[in-house]
């Protein structure tokens, strides 16, 4: 049997599983926790991804890996590979002011056109510009620039600080993937390069970006094993699910996620629809909500139950809730850009205020903020044929019963798994084969 590991480094956790490369079942298996925060220490990870290795029994009868990992976060490196300071993840908001002063200066649709993004706080661009303006001597000290996934990689193949890893500090070795690298602001979805006039623009001047590997490329650690250039989580997903042209993954976590596999780039200057790459040489356009199985919650609060009574409750109300619906922006939305936007209740009367009605307006409503992410990629022209359904809210027989009426689409709904990690270790199968 020929093993491989595939990695998902999360916001919350690290994952490992160690797969069989020729039927992708799994043989071990490990997880440990990472820091809250929206500013984290990337040793941190570094640790746990050490921890979790040995918890899932080590490397020794391995052939091959590769990361996956939360997308957009900001590690800046010196000439001598240490962390600058700690990586400002995704969900970082303090750089809201730089994305729209980039957007100013550049235009939405030119920076569209240049990289399929508009810039919003969770981008590394927006991220790099804070620094500049904020903590300009670190700003300055900036050699490379990478991603957690990209960090990470470097790190289990051997290079790291100076006098701290076997392989010194190489910045040249950092490598990256089309789906992490379309994420940052900085890279051209369609020539595939790095737009380093848009990096300039942010840092305040030039430095190193990872080389971009592409589906089939690989390269070593130090002891020889193929390594893969890795997946941002989404594009590891796509992956892990065998996700093709006209499927559309319709992630139900604490936030929402819409995206498509594709073979056709998009371009949205409204910034709605994110036109990330993937992992396979196609394209994963995506949208982001940020309501989703926390309106579930509410209102299983409001109404004392759980969410297996919530569900049942659900489905013994009819279509429409006789009329109640729930526009569910109980912390503002992205999709639509509506950040101070507050829930709302309406369609109330004596008959149609009932706990089964309000119940069903609650999955209602949350699945029509999925929909709209459906809109907006079929407004692109983006081929949509079969939503596969994941996260915790995809749990609920509400939510899978009452979805296709919504959606829209025939859903399916896969066995709970870990995703990214099936995703990556499926891509360290495939560099085996090449």
């Amino acid at each position: 049997m020929t093993l491989v590991i595939g990695v998902d480094s999360s916001t919350q956790s690290c994952k490992v599983l160690v797969t069989d490369a020729a039927t992708g079942a799994v043989v071990r298996q490990g997880r440990a926790s990472h820091p809250d925060g929206t500013s984290v220490d990337p040793e941190a990870w570094w640790t746990a991804l050490q921890a979790v290795i040995a918890d899932a029994g080590g490397v020794d009868d391995v052939e091959a890996w590769a990361v996956g990992g939360q997308q957009h976060g900001m590690v800046a490196l010196d000439a001598d590979g240490r962390v600058i300071r700690d990586a400002l993840l995704w969900n970082d908001t303090r750089s809201a002011q730089a994305a729209a002063d980039l957007t100013a200066e550049f235009g939405a649709d030119e920076l569209a056109r240049r990289t399929g993004l508009v810039p919003v706080a969770s981008f590394t661009i927006t991220k790099l510009r804070w620094l500049r303006d904020h903590e300009p001597e670190n700003a300055a000290h900036v050699a490379a620039v990478a991603l957690p996934h990209d960090w990470l990689t470097w790190r289990l193949r051997g290079f790291g600080p100076a006098g701290e890893s076997p392989r010194g500090p190489v910045l040249d070795e950092l490598v990256t993937d089309r789906s992490d690298a379309s994420g940052t602001g900085y890279w051209n979805p369609a020539t595939g390069d790095y737009d380093h006039e848009l990096l300039v623009a942010a840092l305040g001047h030039d430095a190193l970006l990872p080389r971009v590997l592409g589906p089939d490329e690989w390269v070593t650690d130090a002891a020889g094993r193929r390594v893969g250039g890795g997946a941002g989580d989404n594009a590891g997903a796509a992956l892990g699910l065998g996700a093709g042209p006209g499927d559309v993954v319709v992630s139900i976590g604490t936030s929402g996620t819409v995206f498509a596999v594709s073979e056709e780039r998009t371009i949205d200057p409204t910034g709605t629809v994110a036109g990330f790459a993937d992992c396979t040489g196609r394209f994963l356009p995506l949208v982001a909500t940020l309501n989703a199985a926390r309106v579930l919650d509410a209102i299983a609060r409001v109404l004392g139950v759980d969410h297996a009574e919530l569900s049942r409750l659900a489905l013994a109300a009819q279509p429409g809730a006789a009329g109640l619906q729930l526009v569910p922006y109980f912390e503002g939305e992205r999709t639509p850009n509506l950040p101070d936007a507050t829930a709302s209740l309406t369609g109330m009367t004596l008959a149609s205020t009932t706990r089964e009605n309000l119940a069903r307006a609650a999955v209602e409503g949350m699945l029509s903020g999925l929909a709209a992410g459906l809109a907006a990629l079929r407004g692109l022209g983006v081929p949509l044929e079969r939503a596969l359904l994941i996260g915790g809210g995809a749990q609920s027989e509400a939510v899978r019963q009452i979805a296709p009426l919504v959606l829209g689409l025939p859903v399916e709904v896969p066995e709970p798994g870990e995703y990214v990690a099936l995703g990556a270790a499926r891509q360290a199968a495939s560099v085996l084969a090449v």
